[in-house]
């Protein structure tokens, strides 16, 4: 299983890469814009934190195939190593099918349907991530269609990977999870609920202060 935070926060990247299992980190464009930063300034700042092991995905801007394979090859000569997130309509298939054959990683993005993410693989995505919030938000089941997903892959592309996206509760990512999904990305807000839950550490006051009681001290020594 392959746990990623979906940010382009340096400073959260930092302060989680210490105490979380993280495989690397996902941006797309909103996520860059909203740090005002520049993704050339991101991207090398979160491949030192996650180290050389790590994966980055970032994401084309371009609207049709040849400039997104354009755009592909230049992220992926200045960041080796990283995935490229394609979306996945009739020209983000071309641009992937191009890509598959240039050896550049690609993850299928703005997923909405498991037919449509099957597409992407079949052409040659290595990961596809399916929207699992926002399909819930337009009236969908956002599970039930990773469970889809997750099935045809099975059936059909077993090379490829789900990386299941949009999430605004640490339960959806469960779901994901307990669907067989191999891998999920987090936003950070979603990633601290998981380690900070109130009665954990109400649980930890409780035993300090009852230790504390009968020996004076919040030490085993």
């Amino acid at each position: 299983m392959e746990l990623y935070l979906d940010t382009a926060d340096i400073n959260a990247v930092k302060r989680l890469a210490r105490v979380l299992p993280l495989q690397g980190v996902t941006t797309n464009p909103s996520i860059v814009a909203a740090s005002r930063t520049s993704l050339w300034e991101v991207l090398p700042a979160l491949r030192d934190i996650i180290g050389g092991e790590g994966k980055l995905f970032a994401q084309v801007m371009a609207a049709t195939a040849e400039q997104m394979v354009e755009e592909a090859v230049m992220l992926h000569r200045r960041v080796p190593g990283l995935v490229v997130k394609v979306p996945v309509t009739g020209e983000g298939l071309a641009a992937i099918k191009i890509l598959s054959g240039m050896a550049v990683p690609t993850l299928g993005t703005a997923v909405y349907g498991a037919a449509q993410g099957l597409l992407s693989v079949l052409a040659g995505a290595e990961y596809v991530a399916p929207y699992v919030n926002r399909v819930d938000a337009q009236g969908g089941n956002g599970i039930a269609t990773v469970q889809e997903l997750q099935h045809l892959l099975e059936l059909h592309a077993p090379q490829a990977k789900v990386l299941a996206a949009s999430f605004k509760t640490p339960r959806q990512a469960l779901e994901c999870l307990l669907a067989g999904c191999e891998a999920i990305t987090l936003p950070v807000d979603v990633a601290e609920q998981l380690i900070s839950a109130p009665a954990v550490q109400a649980a930890v006051e409780k035993f300090e202060h009852d230790w504390h009681g009968a020996f004076g001290t919040l030490s085993l020594s």
